[in-house]
């Protein structure tokens, strides 16, 4: 599913080259719920970033389902991104002056689906994560833990092969982040999508199928 060769990445501060990967080798395989762990600053939200496409590397590769991705246009880029990724991040991202029901929406719109299509299927998913009760209200109107419902739901609008998660319980009491996580597991047990999570919280091991861990930019092999 997701495989990443020799992947590297390099940021020029001034005159200082700062390797945040150096050299990462690692497989995931299909509907894996995978975990990536490490002290801040290990390179574990560059790798997620490097290989849901929000990045570009410095070299080696990211195949994603054999597609060597790093040779697509910017336009191909961001078609593949849409059609087969969804994000989830820490902030929720959501857009202020919409309802829940129509930020679910938002990427739908983006492959161009029919406007009724694209809003029966955010309703049903707004009811799936448990919100079709505040479909209708604002982004103000909503806990922390469900906005990050809403953000849930609208990764998954396109029916994405893969979810990539950026820490999505960093802003969450602990709580609301076992609702989120249980809600992500069971998505994965149902649908079957690869789900690829940052997180930095020991306890949340436990809902990942497997944990790589970073450390200095590369895999902690220890």
């Amino acid at each position: 599913m997701i495989e990443t060769c020799d992947l590297r990445k390099t940021y020029l501060m001034g005159d200082v080259s700062v390797h945040a990967l150096r050299g990462v080798s690692v497989r995931i395989e299909k509907g894996e719920f995978v975990g990536v762990m490490g002290p801040s600053g290990s390179g574990k939200s560059t790798f997620l970033h490097l290989i849901g496409l929000l990045d570009s590397q410095s070299s080696g590769k990211v195949l994603i389902s054999g597609t060597d991705v790093s040779l697509l246009s910017n336009e191909k880029r961001s078609r593949f991104r849409l059609e087969t990724m969804g994000y989830v991040f820490q902030d929720y991202a959501l857009i202020e002056d919409l309802t829940v029901v129509e930020n679910i929406a938002v990427p739908g719109f983006g492959l161009g689906m029919d406007y009724y299509q694209v809003m029966d299927r955010a309703m049903r998913l707004a009811d799936e994560v448990g919100l079709s009760g505040r479909a209708h209200h604002l982004k103000r109107e909503l806990s922390g833990g469900q906005q990050q419902r809403v953000a849930i739901a609208r990764a998954l609008m396109n029916e994405p092969e893969i979810v990539f998660a950026d820490e999505p319980c960093a802003n969450l009491d602990t709580a609301s982040s076992r609702m989120v996580l249980d809600l992500f597991q069971r998505l994965n047990r149902e649908h079957g999508q690869t789900i690829v999570m940052v997180s930095h919280e020991p306890w949340h091991e436990e809902y990942f199928d497997r944990v790589i861990r970073f450390v200095d930019g590369n895999i902690d092999s220890g």
